[in-house]
């Protein structure tokens, strides 16, 4: 019993954890670099032709916050959260 109660508290953890992340800000250097916009609609078609206007953080791969969340956890931004609507040069279409 007192296992589960122990694997209930980290899973709380996480989860406050996650909410809690920082947005992930357009200006940062890792942000630039990949050419993360918060809105997908504002990517730079000129600098990045294979983008679609369909492609966004909350459909891609490495999102770990649910589709329909306005903001969740990225793998390539750890410890940021990330606009569900936005984009990077590293989406990567999740799978089903």
């Amino acid at each position: 019993m007192l296992q589960v109660a122990a694997a209930s508290g980290t899973a709380l953890l996480a989860t406050q954890a996650q909410a809690q992340a920082a947005m992930l800000n357009e200006k940062d250097a890792q942000a630039a670099a990949l050419g993360y916009v918060a809105d997908t609609t504002k990517v730079d078609a000129k600098k990045f032709p294979k983008h679609a206007a369909t492609q966004m953080c909350s459909n891609c791969q490495v999102y770990a916050g649910k589709p329909a969340d306005a903001a969740g956890p990225c793998a390539i931004f750890p410890g940021k959260a990330v606009a569900g609507k936005g984009w990077c040069s590293a989406y990567v279409k999740k799978a089903g």
